[in-house]
């Protein structure tokens, strides 16, 4: 009995250290959650069309938002430290030549946390002949995560890759709707174009344009590895297997309420969380 009491004495006294330790660890914790996020990116990260007829719904953007329908990173981190700030810089139409922009943007803002998704929009073009070289995508991006390093060296960074916009094609084309919307809006035409075709040609011409997508993600990704604070979410975007249901009715291009919270729960599961 007496080895029993010093033995059950000995574990209280063990619980009863521990808990100051864990008390700290939690503050600890909550002290290194951002204080300052921001976003760069095109109109997936503004959430266009996801709750208006060609409009911005920052509110639904899988980064910055703040409808809990998308549960964001943003209201994802804010339970750890509810006076974080949220930024979104990203502009509808963007490419990778404005990346520059925001970054001196979020710079300006003090983020100690960046997410970015860009890419888009360099290969969804007028025509394949236009969308944007690799080797011009890797330079302007390169310059837009030494303007975060130089003014941003603390900084939490993570990037996302480009959706498999071929994966798009397969999901609308059975649909009436989704081909009317593109063609109406001329949306995507390097992919989208001539939907229903079944000739070579076009075969060919939507390999090409998702191998640019391919090659615009490694960049991203490889980019992105060179840096001690950056994380990269491993093609998680790129492979998940979005569906019409998840795209908005109005283009058939942009994620809509449930393709933004689906953004989100991808991506924040790849930030590990960073900090």
């Amino acid at each position: 009995m007496h080895t029993l009491r010093r033995a059950l004495t000995l574990l209280t006294a063990v619980m009863l250290a521990f808990i100051p330790a864990l008390t700290l660890a939690n503050a600890s914790q909550a002290a290194e959650a951002p204080g300052v996020m921001a976003s760069m990116g095109d109109s997936i990260t503004r959430g266009f069309n996801a709750c208006g007829y060609y409009l911005d719904c920052a509110s639904r953007s899988w980064s910055t938002g703040s409808s809990t329908s998308v549960n964001s990173h943003y209201l994802r981190l804010r339970a750890a430290n509810p006076s974080l700030v949220a930024y979104n810089d990203a502009k509808t139409g963007a490419k990778v030549a404005d990346m520059a922009g925001q970054a001196q943007q979020a710079v300006s803002q003090n983020a100690d946390y960046v997410t970015i998704l860009i890419g888009a929009n360099d290969a969804c073009t007028s025509s394949e002949s236009t969308m944007t070289s690799v080797a011009d995508f890797e330079a302007r991006f390169r310059t837009a995560m030494q303007t975060l390093a130089t003014g941003l060296p603390n900084a939490s960074i993570f990037v996302a890759t480009i959706p498999d916009i071929k994966r798009l094609w397969e999901a609308g084309k059975g649909s009436s709707s989704a081909r009317t919307a593109w063609s109406a809006f001329g949306i995507c035409k390097s992919m989208l174009a001539n939907p229903l075709s079944t000739a070579q040609a076009d075969a060919d011409r939507r390999d090409r344009v998702r191998q640019r997508v391919v090659d615009f993600n490694n960049v991203l990704t490889r980019v992105c590895s060179e840096r001690a604070n950056c994380r990269h979410d491993g093609g998680a975007v790129f492979s998940y297997p979005f569906t019409l249901s998840q795209l908005s009715t109005w283009d058939y291009f942009h994620p809509n309420t449930g393709g933004q919270a689906v953004l989100s729960e991808v991506t924040y599961g790849a930030t590990g969380f960073l900090l």
